[in-house]
């Protein structure tokens, strides 16, 4: 019979050839909180500046209001290539291209995702 790491490490390979990742909670909570750091440090994603959420200071109306975010993108790779690239699905868009442009690095748009993925 296998030990409990031996186990663990076999899922967390069969995750990995599946394109999935086994993080424990606290990991996927950590990410989040600094994905909200990210969104709202408005040296890097500033999102308060046009989208609503819930516990927005001064949050501007120009996008769409953060809810139902894991209804409204069920796939987490088309949120990422939003954030980083709005300009694919609609090249008039206002929203900066933060990838593309290099405003944000891919972990801290991941981070982001993660974020949203609780509101």
């Amino acid at each position: 019979m296998r030990k409990p790491a031996q186990l663990l490490l076999a899922a967390s390979a069969i995750a990995m050839m599946l394109g999935t990742t086994m993080l424990p909670a606290t990991a996927v909570a950590a990410s989040a909180e600094e994905g909200k750091k990210i969104a709202e440090d408005r040296k890097k994603g500033n999102c308060v500046s046009c989208h609503f959420y819930q516990g927005a200071e001064m949050a501007g109306t120009p996008g769409p209001a953060f809810v139902a975010m894991k209804d409204r993108f069920p796939d987490r790779a088309k949120l990422a290539a939003q954030i980083s690239d709005p300009t694919k699905a609609n090249p008039n868009t206002l929203m900066p291209p933060f990838g593309k442009h290099g405003i944000l690095k891919p972990d801290e748009i991941d981070a982001i995702v993660e974020w949203l993925y609780t509101l």
